[in-house]
């Protein structure tokens, strides 16, 4: 099939690589002219703007936030065939995916709202969980396409349930970190050793797979970003702004964007969202 790929970047770039795998033809656009050579380099062929949509049997997105998530959509009710199938992976408000859907329903664009959970490295692996709503007979359809990218899809309601689905994942993926840094630097500070605490939490009932994932880089205290700081903030704001609407307390939860926002102060903006262990320990007057 001929599949256009918007946004070749960390997650982006291996599914469009998988899908060439595949045997399927890949267009890809994107703003920064590096991931487009990065891109041609593994056979992906350069088709920006309107070239690459109308082309496209289907559209395949990887987007950062909201108001970029709506150009595209604008792009795509504008440009593409009423056969075509849009599946977008990004992780934004429910509310901006369902302005898109009512968007594309007027030029009949079946739409997918196929959020990702997993890192960069998952995503070249090909095991991310693929959380999808949209048009049943649709996401029936795409499925050997989505299956490509990971082991795991689940079919979750015809409307906006994934993108809530993907808020309720990272508020726990959020509060993990947030969990770890204060529990870390309650140990170090009674004279714990760092090796000996990893060992026993990824051994214990508490070693969850995003404990044990976590783990690996950190017991060598290595915050080279899986997903950074800013981007954790980001999708943090997207749940808060979710449970105003929705008049759901998550008090913790704010307490954790605070944690954050201390970690981008002190230079860690573009570290491993992990970083907010520093920002505890600073605290306890450990850094």
């Amino acid at each position: 099939m001929k599949v256009h790929l918007i946004g070749a970047g960390k997650m982006g770039h291996p599914m469009g690589r998988h899908l060439l795998t595949a045997g399927h033809e890949v267009s890809v656009d994107d703003t920064d002219e590096g991931r487009l050579k990065a891109a041609h380099a593994v056979g992906m062929r350069v088709a920006q703007g309107a070239l690459g949509i109308e082309a496209a049997e289907i559209i395949l997105s990887s987007l950062p936030n909201d108001e970029i998530l709506w150009t595209v959509a604008e792009q795509v009710s504008r440009h593409a065939r009423p056969d075509t199938v849009y599946v977008d992976t990004s992780t934004v408000s429910p509310a901006m995916s369902a302005r898109v859907a009512e968007l594309l329903a007027t030029r009949k664009i079946a739409y997918l709202r196929a959020t990702v959970s997993g890192n960069n490295a998952m995503a070249d692996a090909a095991q991310l969980t693929l959380l999808v709503s949209g048009p049943r007979t649709t996401y029936d359809r795409m499925l050997p396409v989505l299956r490509l990218f990971g082991p795991s899809q689940y079919w979750l309601g015809d409307g906006e349930q994934s993108r809530l689905m993907k808020l309720v994942v990272n508020l726990m993926i959020a509060q993990t970190s947030a969990m770890l840094a204060e529990s870390l630097t309650l140990g170090a500070k009674g004279g714990l050793l760092w090796a000996d605490m990893w060992e026993v939490l990824t051994n214990s009932a508490v070693a969850s797979p995003i404990v044990k994932a976590k783990s690996v880089q950190l017991l060598e205290r290595n915050f080279t970003p899986t997903f950074t700081v800013t981007q954790m903030a980001k999708d943090v704001n997207l749940i808060l702004g979710e449970a105003e609407r929705l008049r759901v307390p998550i008090p913790q939860t704010a307490l954790t964007l605070q944690l954050l926002h201390s970690a981008a102060a002190n230079g860690d903006a573009d570290a491993d969202y992990a970083a907010v262990i520093r920002c505890v320990e600073r605290a306890a007057g450990l850094g």
